[in-house]
This record gives structure tokens, C-alpha cells and sequence, in this order.
């Protein structure tokens, strides 16, 4: 292929670029909600594939971990939940990279296909009482594919998003990836939970358990036929055939933005930590130590699911008025000061309603510091290198404390014999990650794409003196 004026070779390659009209925010009210509700209801298929899961652990240790007492069956089916956020760092950096170089709506695309995989390797796997040990193993195999899908999946769909808005919009536009998240888990409980009250349990053991995964199996067709017609954010232009080659996205955002990862990785794991816990852990917690019916346990993760789809829109608008840091900190603070009363209580006093109120100020608090966290990670990174760098970031910090938390706060219960051991996980996770946040700049209001927004400090002022000098 040749350059029609000067007859040079030239191929296809995605410039380090948002598209024009996207970085400027020309974008029309119209085209902003098109890419709301297409975003929304893929990246709420996707979350629904890779949360339901969790919601099915107890079955799922029964049918797949059978030689094992109820205790052992319970750590590896939570532990091959957390496996699939082992391999999120992988696939955000790899499809981080790739719609970095070959547009969103590809990535995108390719992570609707992938979570399909994964989720009908599931649905269709045979029981360890059928093929042994296989059955285990192709269930790890196919969390491994999901949480490869997961970790591209929000690093392109949060940049889609905030390549999309306005400076003055950016936290509202941004907040539709985890009110999609929430959607997704929403449904996941739902569909669990009217399964658990309408099947005996002989029957979900035997067939009902996978009745969400076909469900689910219907992500790749429907989709992939919404996601069509997204508008791309990434301008792709044709470059000389023999330029030189680009230099990798990870080596950039490592070697250029090395310390904004380190922070942005740090003030994720609070949020992230606290969000697997509420959502997933607690419904088992509440089945396993403290007696609960399993569809209350399930009906608690879903006002998670509706609280986090009906307040985040509500908290994007806020953190675009007031700032991202200022709702963090203080709904960080609010959350420390929360979660060892919720523990105490909820043991006090069992019930569905306890319960319910529980869950409802926690994941309220949990919405109101995740909304502007996730808006400012890719804010801090350049528009040529923003997908790996949200991709890089989230992954790593949920792969660490989000998907294992589940894990970790089975086995301090049973360790320590305390059924209060994950409220103080959770507090001092929680204030640890608030150090993060002292390294990041908030970009509220600010125009991310304009040339000196991601320098350092130090060459800020170099210029500044260049400036002032000349």
C-alpha cells in the first residue's frame, strides 16, 4: 500500500492518538448515550460470566472437590475463583496493548469472545464423578480464560468511556463501567438465587448449578452485536511501511509512568479488597458461619449489584463537582470506621434484615470511593499508552487483594477461630491503600490529552523556567 502523494509504502497502525472529536468531547449527547448503554450491557454480560461463579461456590465445591470435607471443598472452590484474577495482569497487559495499537471496540470485541469460552468450558464440563481429576482442572482452565477476558475487559471499556467525554464529564461517563459491574452482578444473584429457591438441592447439584453458565453463553452473539456499533475513540492512520517500529506499551508505561503504577496499584487494593469480600464472601459467609438461607445470603449480594448500578451515575456526576480524591478519602474513612461494627452486629444478630442493612451502608460506601478510583487510573496515564496502563493497574491491584480476598477471609476465620478476622483484614488493607493516593494527581475538570498533562514534575518546571527565561 503507497501514500498517494508521495508514492512512500505506508500500512496500518493506530496512531498514539484519541480520536479528534472524543479527546475534544464534540462528541453529540446522542453518540455519549449509544456508547453508555453499549458498554453497559456487554461489560454487564461479561461481569455476569465471571461473578456467578462465586455465588455458586458451595455447589460447585460439592459437585467438582467431592473428596474433600465441606471446609477443603470451600477453599478450592473459592481458590479456583480467585485462579481466574491470577491471569487479569496478563490479559490487561496483553489486550490492554492491543487496543492501544488496534482500536477499543477490537478489544472489546475480542474479551466478548474469550468470557464466552470460558464461561460454555464451565456449563459443559462433566462432574469429578464422571472424569476424575479432568473435571477439576478444565474448571481451572476456563477461570483462567475468564479472568484473561476480565483483564482487558475494563481497562478498554473505562477508556472507551472516558475518550468519550468532556472534561466536565469525564467521573459520570466513567461511572457506567462499575454501574455495569453492578448490573452484571445484580443479575448473577438474581439467577442463583431463584434457581437455590426453586430446585431442591439434589437437583441444582445435578443440573441447576449450570443453568447460569449457558445463560451466559449467550454474551458472545449478543454482544458482539452491540458492541458494532461503538464508535472507536482511537484514531488508526497510516504510517511509512519502514518507520520504526513502536515502542511497546508496557515498556512505556513502566519505564515512563513507573511511579503512578506503583501508586494507582496501592490505592486500588483498598476498594478492590473490600468490594470481593461484600459481594462474594459475605453470602457464603453469612450460609456457612452464621446460618443464613442460602437466597437471603444471595438477595444480600444483590442490593450490592442494584446499589452499585443505581448510585454510581449519581457519584460520577459528584466526583465531577467536587474532585475524585476528596470522595475517596473520606468514603475510605467512612468504610474503616464501618466494617468492624457491620461484623459485630451481623454476629450478634443474624438475620436477613441485619443482614441486608449490613451490606446496603457497606456497598454504599464501596460505590461512592470506586466510582472516582476508577476514573482516575486511566487519567493518569497518556491517551497512547491508556489502556495498558488502566489495564496494567486494576488487574494487578484485584489479582493481589480483590480475587484472593475471598480466599484470604476463609482462612483467617478458620485459623483464628474469630468469625470477625475479615473486618480486620479489610480495615487495615483499607488504610493502607490510602497511601496510594498521595502520589496521584486528580485530573477532575482537566484536560488529560493536553501535551504537559502526564509529564513529571520536574520537567513541568523545566519548562516553566524555559518559559519564564525565554
Amino acid at each position: 500500500m503507497t501514500n498517494a502523494s508521495s508514492g512512500a509504502p505506508v500500512s496500518r497502525r493506530a496512531a498514539p492518538q484519541a480520536n479528534t472529536a472524543a479527546r475534544q468531547g464534540e462528541g453529540t449527547p446522542v453518540s455519549r448515550r449509544r456508547t453508555i448503554v453499549a458498554t453497559t450491557i456487554g461489560n454487564a454480560l461479561e461481569f455476569f460470566d465471571f461473578t456467578v461463579y462465586g455465588f455458586l461456590a458451595l455447589v460447585i465445591g460439592k459437585v467438582f472437590f467431592p473428596t474433600f470435607n465441606s471446609y477443603g471443598q470451600l477453599l478450592l472452590t473459592v481458590a479456583s475463583f480467585g485462579v481466574g484474577f491470577v491471569m487479569r495482569p496478563l490479559g490487561g497487559i496483553v489486550i490492554g496493548a492491543y487496543a492501544d495499537r488496534a482500536g477499543r471496540k477490537k478489544a472489546m470485541t475480542l474479551t466478548i469472545f474469550l468470557m464466552a469460552l470460558g464461561c460454555a468450558t464451565i456449563a459443559f464440563t462433566p462432574a469429578y464423578a464422571q472424569i476424575g481429576v479432568a473435571a477439576p482442572l478444565l474448571i481451572v482452565l476456563a477461570r483462567l480464560i475468564q479472568g484473561f477476558s476480565a483483564g482487558g475487559e475494563v481497562g478498554a471499556s473505562t477508556t472507551l468511556l472516558v475518550e468519550h467525554a468532556t472534561p466536565a464529564n469525564r467521573g459520570y461517563m466513567a461511572s457506567w463501567q462499575f454501574a455495569s459491574q453492578g448490573l452484571g452482578i445484580l443479575l448473577g444473584a438474581l439467577v442463583v438465587g431463584v434457581l437455590t429457591a426453586a430446585l431442591s438441592p439434589q437437583a441444582m447439584e445435578s443440573w441447576g448449578w449450570r443453568v447460569p453458565f449457558l445463560i451466559g453463553m449467550l454474551i458472545a452473539p449478543v454482544g458482539m452485536y452491540i458492541r458494532r456499533h461503538l464508535e472507536e475513540s482511537l484514531e488508526i492512520t497510516e504510517v511509512p511501511l519502514h518507520a520504526p517500529p513502536r515502542r511497546s506499551s508496557l515498556a512505556e508505561v513502566c519505564s515512563q509512568h513507573g511511579k503512578v503504577v506503583l501508586a494507582a496499584t496501592l490505592s486500588v487494593i483498598g476498594g478492590t479488597a473490600a468490594a470481593y469480600v461484600v459481594t462474594f464472601y459475605m453470602p457464603t459467609y453469612a450460609i456457612r458461619e452464621l446460618g443464613l438461607p442460602p437466597p437471603v445470603a444471595l438477595f444480600g449480594a444483590a442490593l450490592t449489584g442494584l446499589l452499585s448500578f443505581g448510585l454510581a451515575p449519581f457519584v460520577g456526576r459528584w466526583s465531577d463537582r467536587v474532585g475524585r480524591k476528596r470522595l475517596i478519602v473520606w468514603s475510605r474513612v467512612a468504610l474503616s470506621l464501618m466494617i468492624y461494627p457491620g461484623f459485630l452486629w451481623l454476629n450478634a444478630s443474624p438475620t436477613p434484615a441485619v443482614l441486608l442493612i449490613v451490606v446496603g451502608l457497606l456497598s454504599a460506601t464501596l460505590v461512592i470511593q470506586t466510582v472516582p478510583g476508577i476514573t482516575m487510573l486511566p487519567e493518569m496515564f497518556p491517551k497512547r499508552v491508556r489502556a495498558s496502563g488502566m489495564s496494567l493497574v486494576y488487574s494487578v491491584g484485584v489479582a493481589l487483594f480483590g480475587g484472593f480476598s475471598p480466599l484470604i477471609s476463609a482462612w483467617l476465620v478458620n485459623a483464628t477461630g474469630n468469625k470477625l478476622a475479615p473486618a480486620w483484614y479489610l480495615l487495615v488493607v483499607s488504610l493502607v491503600s490510602m497511601l496510594g493516593l498521595l502520589w496521584m494527581k486528580d485530573f477532575t475538570g482537566k484536560d488529560i490529552d493536553a501535551a504537559s498533562a502526564h509529564e513529571p514534575a520536574g520537567k513541568d518546571l523545566h519548562a516553566a523556567d524555559a518559559r519564564q527565561a525565554a
